[in-house]
């Protein structure tokens, strides 16, 4: 069993994905230069991951009201909740950047963002062709999250190493390394997607 054109399931992780990919662009592109950006970069990204939210209460509403579902609804709600996971992680992270006033962010934050972009933008194209029913071409965007999600890991081992030997000040440290470590979590999450839609390949292709 495959989702039908404009199944309700479909539309509903479609919304998921689209919100997510909005969100992650607004990360990407968001330019900090001062202490006042840092409100509006946070409120914003909050006010992403309550959309998300939404949606995903959407799709336990329909889950929980539907009888038969396209796919497992044990599938639906972990590829659901797995992306919304993303979402929040990109929330904590821009929270973070408020909460310890960094408006600049450093080569390895840089680095890590351009991975969880492209991530993310695999997802949404992965989605897509759910919904269109292809499902053996979404593995070939599942291996491309992975690999990011492999480059994240060295820059965290990377990131880390450099921060002990430049950075003098303890406080400075256990922040830059919170949010070094929050980036790494999100490209985490990234994969945890990948091997929900693998699953889904399994099962139904």
């Amino acid at each position: 069993m495959a989702f039908k054109k404009n199944d309700k399931f479909s539309v509903l992780l479609s919304n998921i994905s689209t919100n997510l990919k909005e969100s992650v662009n607004f990360f990407t592109e968001y330019k900090l230069k001062n202490i006042s950006d840092l409100k509006i970069f946070s409120e914003k990204m909050k006010e992403l991951e309550t959309k998300g939210d939404s949606y995903v209460h959407e799709v336990i509403k329909e889950l929980n009201d539907t009888f038969i579902t396209p796919i497992e609804r044990e599938d639906i709600l972990h590829l659901a909740m797995s992306m919304d996971d993303v979402l929040d992680g990109l929330e904590a992270c821009a929270a973070l950047f408020e909460m310890y006033s960094i408006t600049q962010a450093d080569e390895f934050m840089l680095k890590f963002v351009e991975a969880i972009n492209g991530s993310v933008h695999e997802i949404d194209k992965a989605v897509e062709l759910l919904s269109n029913k292809k499902l053996l071409k979404i593995r070939e965007h599942a291996i491309k999250i992975k690999d990011y999600e492999s480059k994240c890991d060295n820059v965290l081992r990377q990131s880390i190493k450099h921060l002990f030997l430049i950075e003098k000040d303890p406080i400075r440290i256990i922040q830059y390394k919170e949010i070094y470590e929050t980036l790494e979590d999100i490209a985490d999450y990234c994969q945890t997607v990948a091997n929900t839609l693998e699953t889904i390949i399994m099962k139904n292709a």
